[in-house]
């Protein structure tokens, strides 16, 4: 056996191995991006995730023909999509599943994943919100409420800029809504520091692509109402205004959070008002968010006056930060910019699992 200094020091470094991944909701727009971003990653290649469908999907499909641009060189399809079962995920010994599911479906799965030692990273909104007040607008059915109560106690909420230490334990990581984040990535490091003025009010517009409602069609997703439209939806009632209040530490009284869904595919641009404290200068406000996101590989900051745009971040794993500071040193906009599918959903999810094997939670994502 080799004894030397280097290969002492390589095994002394060396990381953990890959767990087996499963990815269950793969049709969609999210889990079709969850799939290219997990077929990629470079600690997985000898251990290719599973895919499976969502309830109901008695048929077993190609991956490749629900989303032909995953398809390899000369068009060859190797990825097949299977029917779910527990059957299936047991005997594959999978480790880490990835539910791109409906809320309730999220709700109903994630107790007998984690009876079976199984973690899951769930990308709908099912284990989000602590408080039942928050959490009725999904209108979720527990089978034994007892139990889903102490898992939902246990549910981290999957922001790695916030709770990067929680992720890494946790066997149960709630992925957040992709307005959310682009919301609270913004405001956290603001509020954290005691500069904003809550009770004046924070109004956060956000406007998003529509792939950002689902696959499904509904008759305001369609082409004929969605291009050349801007339209304003759920006001007073998103689901995500909850996410806000929760990990923010806000109340309704202190923001108002308004979506607006674009003629785009796909991209979230965020234009949040707030008032100061105290005037401030702009350099103190770069500093603010330069220490909060010091280790966060996956925001960009804008350098002021310099603000983000949807273009610079589609298809990018990346949210991007920027600011404008009224001459009076005490309004402020922030501008906060993701791709909803990505950082808004696939990619998180993805930070997530990079967090939980111990890997460096940018790998698979630049």
């Amino acid at each position: 056996m080799d004894s030397s200094p280097q290969a002492d020091a390589h095994r002394t470094n060396a990381l953990p191995p890959a767990p087996r991944i499963a990815v269950a909701g793969v049709s969609g727009y999210a889990g079709g991006e969850l799939a290219r971003l997990l077929l990629r990653h470079p600690y997985l290649h000898d251990a290719a995730p599973i895919f499976l469908g969502r309830a109901g999907e008695a048929e077993s499909a190609l991956l490749e023909d629900l989303h032909p641009h995953l398809a390899a060189p000369g068009n060859s399809r190797a990825n097949e999509v299977h029917p779910f079962t527990w059957d299936r995920i047991l005997d594959s010994g999978i480790e880490v599943l990835f539910l791109a599911t409906p809320h309730e479906q999220s709700r109903e799965w994630v107790p007998d994943a984690l009876k079976h030692g199984v973690k899951v990273i769930d990308l709908s909104g099912a284990w989000r919100l602590q408080h039942p007040s928050n959490r009725s607008i999904y209108k979720l059915k527990d089978a034994d409420p007892d139990l889903a109560a102490k898992l939902q106690a246990e549910a981290v909420y999957g922001c790695p800029e916030l709770h990067r230490d929680q992720i890494k334990h946790a066997r149960l990581v709630a992925n957040p809504g992709c307005y959310a984040t682009s919301n609270i990535l913004a405001l956290a490091p603001l509020l954290q520091a005691g500069l904003v003025d809550v009770d004046h009010g924070i109004i956060c517009d956000s406007k998003s692509g529509v792939s950002g409602a689902g696959k499904a069609p509904t008759a305001k997703t369609h082409f004929m109402y969605a291009a050349d439209n801007l339209s304003t939806y759920a006001v007073f009632g998103h689901r995500h205004t909850g996410e806000l209040l929760e990990q923010l530490h806000l109340t309704t009284d202190q923001i108002q959070f308004t979506p607006h869904l674009l003629p785009i595919p796909r991209g979230i641009l965020s234009t949040i008002y707030v008032r100061l404290k105290a005037h401030t200068e702009a350099v103190a406000i770069t500093q603010v968010f330069q220490d909060f996101y010091r280790n966060s590989p996956m925001v960009r900051l804008h350098p002021t006056p310099r603000l983000p745009e949807i273009q610079h971040v589609v298809r990018t794993s990346f949210c991007d930060l920027g600011f404008a500071l009224a001459p009076d040193g005490k309004r402020l906009i922030l501008v906060s910019c993701l791709d909803n599918l990505l950082k808004g959903a696939a990619s998180q999810a993805v930070q997530n699992m990079n967090l939980m094997c111990g890997w460096n939670e940018e790998e698979g994502l630049l």
